[in-house]
């Protein structure tokens, strides 16, 4: 009777190791399964069966880098090329006609303002009336006069800004002119025109290659 009273005293340890036996065997099941599914659905189509692992996060992209980003786009989308004259009076009742054509980079920023870069300019070739016109200026030691439009997006406002220089300033082996602009946005405020030298003088007396 001792010996069996002594044996069900013994059970529940037993009964408590087996138990704890079996959870550790359950949890090394349960993990070995989730293993086994991370490599089922790891590169595979999507399944209607649940991932279990947690989803991606995206990448969070600084709201100050995206915003610059769309600003430099919008700039790079609203920048367009624009063409204005340089119109010339040599005398001689010709008038203004023109002399060559700028052209120039028009940038519209996020504030609204507009700017000129890339400024090019290409001079017509002068004509046979031009030349005689300009032969004439240097004999009487006249003014040439240049103008622009004061708005280069609107020429058609009739509204200028001039500038004139002694014609025997300019002539060299060809038309040696020195053009300086100054702006607001698009609107011209005064132009420098000259020579890159100093101003001849007195004046030549022969006629310069691009006259003859």
């Amino acid at each position: 009777m001792a010996a069996r009273r002594r044996s069900l005293l013994m059970l529940p340890p037993l009964l408590l190791l087996l138990s704890h036996f079996l959870s550790l065997a359950a949890a090394f099941q349960s993990d070995e399964l989730l293993l086994h599914d991370d490599d089922e659905f790891e590169g595979t189509r999507a399944s209607s069966t649940p991932s279990l692992r947690p989803p991606s996060t995206p990448p969070v992209v600084s709201s100050r880098r995206r915003s610059a980003d769309a600003t430099q786009a919008a700039g790079a989308s609203e920048s367009n090329t624009v063409q204005f004259t340089l119109e010339h009076d040599l005398g001689a009742g010709l008038g203004f006609g023109p002399a060559g054509s700028f052209s120039a980079r028009l940038k519209s920023s996020a504030h609204g303002s507009q700017t000129l870069t890339k400024l090019r300019f290409t001079r017509n070739e002068l004509t046979e009336d031009e030349k005689n016109a300009f032969k004439k200026l240097l004999e009487e030691d006249s003014f040439y006069t240049i103008r622009l439009p004061s708005n280069v997006l609107d020429p058609t406002r009739n509204d200028y800004i001039y500038s004139s220089i002694k014609a025997r300033c300019i002539p060299r082996d060809s038309l040696d002119e020195h053009i300086v602009i100054h702006m607001d946005g698009v609107n011209i405020l005064a132009v420098n025109y000259g020579s890159v030298g100093g101003c001849q003088y007195p004046r030549p007396m022969e006629v310069v290659s691009c006259l003859a």
